[in-house]
């Protein structure tokens, strides 16, 4: 004889079967996500690898100097002493600490002495300045003029 299930049984049983199924498709959802992620980590890891080969390649390159590969001005880091640069970078970086706020290369060239009426003589100063903020001793502000940095 066969055994009739009651249907106070029947209904939990069924209840499980959905809970099952529901549980199954959110389990096929999250693997799916997983794996979507672990591309998204690998694309991650590749462009970032691409972007240090980039910067790596992009920095400015050393001079030759008695055959030695020499950066005149170098980056800056925490442990940098300003007298690791040339002396006339280092008399720029003293007129501009020594300002009493952000100052304008013909300012800086006033200080040093240079003729600032005459353009050929102010923008390689100008250059300076801006070769000093682009290795981090300098602040290059919006309207033009320089600061130490913070």
């Amino acid at each position: 004889m066969e055994a009739k299930l009651s249907p106070r049984r029947t209904f939990p049983v069924r209840a499980l079967d959905e809970r099952e199924e529901l549980l199954a498709k959110e389990l096929a959802e999250v693997r799916a996500e997983r794996d979507e992620l672990t591309v998204a980590e690998r694309v991650l890891e590749r462009v970032s690898e691409q972007l240090a080969d980039e910067r790596a390649s992009a920095a400015p390159a050393p001079g030759q100097v008695g055959g030695r590969a020499v950066m005149l001005i170098p980056h800056r880091t925490p442990d940098m002493e300003e007298t690791m640069l040339p002396p006339d970078y280092q008399r720029i970086l003293a007129t501009v600490r020594q300002a009493a706020g952000p100052v304008m290369a013909r300012q800086v060239g006033d200080a040093l002495g240079i003729d600032v009426s005459v353009r050929s003589k102010l923008e390689p100063l100008r250059g300076k300045l801006v070769r000093l903020v682009d290795r981090g001793w300098l602040r290059k502000l919006p309207d033009g003029r320089f600061t130490t940095r913070l």
